[in-house]
C-alpha cells in the first residue's frame, strides 16, 4: 500500500513537469503548420506592405508560411476581432498598428478590450508621420506655422486620410498642445487628400511618411516638422515638433500580437525570431526606407508601449470630442 501511495505521489508530483515539459516542446516545434498574419487593412497600404515584410523572412527562418490574410473593415476592428476571438494556439497573429491603440477609446461599443484581450509579441518599428504644408503657406518652420495659424483663424485647412486616423488625432494633438485652430478636412484615404494638398484646397496635414516623402523630395510640398521626438534619418533637416512643441510624439508604433492566454513559450519564441530578423542589416535598411528604425525588445517592453499609446490617443480623443458609435 505504502508503494503504491508513494508511486502515486510521485506520478502527481511529476505531472506539472510534464505539462510544462511537453509545453516547451510544442514552443520548440513551433510552428508545424502555416501561421495566419492578420492585417485589418486592405492590400497595398503601409500595413500591408511591413507585415509581408516580416512574414516572409519569419516563413524562411521557420519553415512555414506566415500567410498575411487582409481583412479590412470598421477602422481596422474586424481583423482585430478575428484575432481575439482565434484559438490561443499561436496559429493566428495580428498585426498592431496605431489604430489599435486609438479605437480604445473612439468607438463607443467595441466587443473587446484590445489591451486585455491582445497579448504583445514583438514590436516592428516606429513611423513619424511629417507636419507638411503646401506651397503657398509661407510658414518655413513649425513657431512659424504656429504664428501664421493665430494670424487667420478660421482660415487653414488641415486634411486627414480618414476620422479617427493617427493622421487625424497627430493634427489634433498639435492643436492642443498650441492653442492653435485649424479646420479639419476628411478625406478617404492619402491620396486624395495629397491631391488637394498639391491643388492649394486644403493647407496642411500630419501625413504618414511613406505616402508623403516623395512630395516633400521633389519639392512639390514642404516639410516643416516630423512627430517622433528626434528627427528622422529619412528627413535629417526637418526639425522634430518636439523641438518647438516640447513633449509632443504621435509617431506609429507597429508589432506583432496574438490572442491572449497564448502560450509564453510561443511568445518568447515569435519574440526571439522577430528580434534576429529586425537585427538583419537588409531587413533594417528596408525599414528606414519605410520610415522607421527597428525596436528590438521584449514582449513586455512592447506591452507597456502599448499601454502608454492607448493612454495618450484616449486623452486626444476626449480632447477632440470624437466618438464613433
Amino acid at each position: 500500500m505504502t508503494s503504491r501511495r508513494a508511486a502515486i505521489g510521485l506520478v502527481a508530483f511529476g505531472l506539472p513537469a510534464m505539462v510544462v515539459s511537453a509545453r516547451s516542446a510544442a514552443a520548440l516545434d513551433y510552428p508545424t503548420r502555416p501561421v495566419r498574419f492578420v492585417v485589418g487593412y486592405p492590400p497595398g497600404g503601409a500595413t500591408d506592405i511591413l507585415a509581408r515584410l516580416i512574414g516572409q523572412r519569419l516563413s524562411e527562418k521557420l519553415g512555414q508560411q506566415f500567410v498575411v490574410e487582409n481583412k479590412p473593415g470598421a477602422g481596422n476592428n474586424i481583423g482585430t476581432e478575428a484575432v481575439v476571438n482565434a484559438e490561443p494556439d499561436g496559429y493566428t497573429v495580428l498585426l498592431i498598428n496605431p489604430a489599435n491603440y486609438i479605437n480604445a477609446s473612439l468607438y463607443a461599443n467595441l466587443k473587446f478590450d484590445f489591451v486585455r484581450d491582445i497579448a504583445p509579441v514583438a514590436s516592428f518599428n516606429r513611423v513619424p508621420n511629417v507636419m507638411t504644408v503646401n506651397k503657398d503657406v509661407p510658414a518655413k518652420n513649425v513657431a512659424e506655422f504656429i504664428a501664421y495659424v493665430k494670424a487667420n483663424p478660421g482660415k487653414v485647412n488641415m486634411a486627414s486620410s480618414g476620422n479617427g486616423t493617427s493622421v487625424h488625432l497627430s493634427g489634433e494633438m498639435f492643436m492642443a498642445m498650441t492653442g492653435t485652430k485649424m479646420q479639419h478636412v476628411p478625406y478617404r484615404g492619402a491620396a486624395p487628400a495629397i491631391t488637394d494638398m498639391l491643388g492649394g484646397q486644403v493647407q496642411v496635414i500630419f501625413d504618414n511618411m511613406p505616402s508623403i516623402i516623395q512630395h516633400i523630395r521633389a519639392g512639390s510640398l514642404r516639410a516643416l516638422g516630423v512627430t517622433t521626438t528626434e528627427r528622422s534619418p529619412q528627413l535629417p533637416d526637418v526639425q522634430a515638433i518636439a523641438e518647438t512643441v516640447g513633449g509632443y510624439e504621435a509617431s506609429a508604433l507597429f508589432g506583432m500580437g496574438a490572442p491572449k492566454n497564448t502560450p509564453n513559450d510561443i511568445i518568447a519564441k515569435l519574440n526571439s525570431e522577430i528580434n534576429a530578423v529586425l537585427a538583419e542589416p537588409e531587413m533594417k535598411k528596408r525599414l528606414v526606407e519605410l520610415g522607421g528604425e527597428p525596436l528590438i525588445q521584449s514582449p513586455q517592453a512592447f506591452g507597456a508601449q502599448i499601454g502608454a499609446e492607448t493612454e495618450k490617443w484616449k486623452k486626444v480623443v476626449e480632447f477632440a470630442g470624437l466618438k464613433v458609435e
